[in-house]
């Protein structure tokens, strides 16, 4: 093995020429980068292509742009199958986990790439998620999801419920769902498996992921998992949710028609709630910290390079992600138009967080998900965290719906995943 060490040290070399050489003489004539993702990934990329015209003229940028879960299923395919693979890959942080842990990402912590050297520019949990067992970084954060509680300050009023009530412990916001849907007939929530997403994403301890840690253990059967289990099982006995899920065309009505009270999320919410989902319901919400202080993120995206992808297309398609993920008026640019939180530290002092939202009534809400971004810990990710959560809300629904035990509901979960845990 010692006799390869030279020779990677030259190919190195060779590679870093190869970048100066290509990027200062313009050489990159007729060449074409093809970017995979998901919305609203997408337009970040087609708006930042001005900029990049400018640095490189000769190189035109391909979106090919595809709903959020056929985008990963193509990615997933064309990742194991070597095929149609994309110069650059948007990932959201969920099949990060999943990808991170086989070979076909580029390390980009490695030579040519060495990202490291731009670690403490990217939020540090966003960074950390990114970085697998073998301590190679296998994307480049773009934007972050810190952990919010979105309210109807009308329906609150309306009930006497005070926004702290739904704040102060996770008990007063089940209770504060009885009295709201009491007085008014709307629901606390969309679906009972809303509180449990938040819960096992709080009291993670170092070294654990979402549902293993780093030695593989199954974590399911936790103090964590139990309590979240429990009350969204008070919830659904209350019937305090809608039982509808997030993104259903039930869960877009229940917003318009004030149905639903209150929304655990990523703050990029607030956005699509005023410019999609709920615009006619502007001034009528408001955002606060999660219950318990809880700090949780929803959500993220990241850009990565395929090892299979052409070697050709890999320098540019490195300078693309530096270029996103890294100029501080791209990263604010699609904070602004998209409701993309910035992974990129240097965009957080920006007097646009200071700036009132007028669908949130004019409250300053950034500053409050800027402050909860820099709470949040990194939760190390598993290539089993999908399966894990189907797993999981699988055996969630067996407790709504059927009145299973929940102890036994998450041991037989944790025997299901101890079979996966080390594919």
């Amino acid at each position: 093995m010692k006799r390869f060490k030279p020779l990677r040290a030259v190919l190195s070399s060779v590679i870093l020429v190869g970048f100066a050489a290509l990027t200062a003489s313009g050489a990159w004539a007729q060449q074409v980068l093809t970017v995979a993702a998901f919305p609203a990934v997408d337009d970040i990329v087609r708006a930042a292509i001005p900029a990049w015209k400018k640095k490189y003229p000769n190189v035109d940028i391909k979106v090919v742009s595809r709903q959020f879960s056929d985008h990963h299923t193509a990615m997933t395919t064309a990742l194991s199958t070597s095929s149609y693979l994309p110069d650059v890959m948007a990932l959201e942080v969920g099949y990060v986990g999943r990808f991170a842990q086989g070979n076909g990402l580029e390390n980009l912590s490695a030579a040519p790439y060495n990202i490291q050297t731009s670690q403490s520019r990217y939020v540090a949990y966003a960074y950390d998620q990114a970085t697998n067992v073998r301590g190679e970084v296998v994307a480049a954060p773009s934007d972050i999801g810190p952990g919010t509680l979105l309210y109807r300050s009308d329906i609150l009023e309306k009930a006497g419920v005070k926004p702290e009530d739904l704040t102060r412990s996770w008990d007063s916001y089940v209770s504060s769902g009885v009295k709201i849907k009491t007085v008014t007939g709307s629901y606390l929530l969309a679906h009972a498996r809303d509180i449990k997403d938040i819960l096992i994403r709080t009291g993670i301890q170092p070294g654990e992921g979402l549902y293993f840690d780093k030695g593989n253990r199954v974590l399911v059967t936790s103090p964590r998992f139990e309590r979240a289990f429990k009350l969204a099982q008070q919830v659904r006995a209350q019937k305090l949710d809608a039982k509808v899920t997030a993104w259903s065309n039930e869960w877009s009505e229940g917003f318009k028609r004030g149905a639903l009270t209150t929304q655990l999320t990523g703050a990029w919410l607030a956005g699509h709630l005023n410019n999609w989902l709920a615009p006619d319901t502007k001034g009528k919400w408001r955002a606060s910290d999660l219950p318990e202080g809880a700090s949780a993120a929803f959500g993220g995206a990241f850009l990565a390079i395929p090892k299979g992808a052409a070697a050709a297309n890999k320098p540019m398609a490195w300078e693309l992600i530096k270029l996103l993920t890294q100029t501080r008026a791209l990263q604010l640019a699609a904070f602004k138009s998209q409701d993309a939180f910035p992974a990129l530290v240097e965009t957080h002092s920006d007097a646009f967080f200071e700036q009132p939202i007028e669908f949130l009534g004019g409250q300053k809400a950034r500053l409050l998900w800027r402050t909860a971004a820099s709470r949040i810990s990194a939760v190390a990710v598993h290539k089993q965290d999908a399966f894990a959560e189907e797993v999981i809300n699988t055996e969630l629904d067996k407790v709504l719906d059927q009145g299973k035990d929940i102890k036994t509901a998450l041991a037989d979960a944790h025997r299901l995943l101890e079979r996966r845990a080390t594919r």
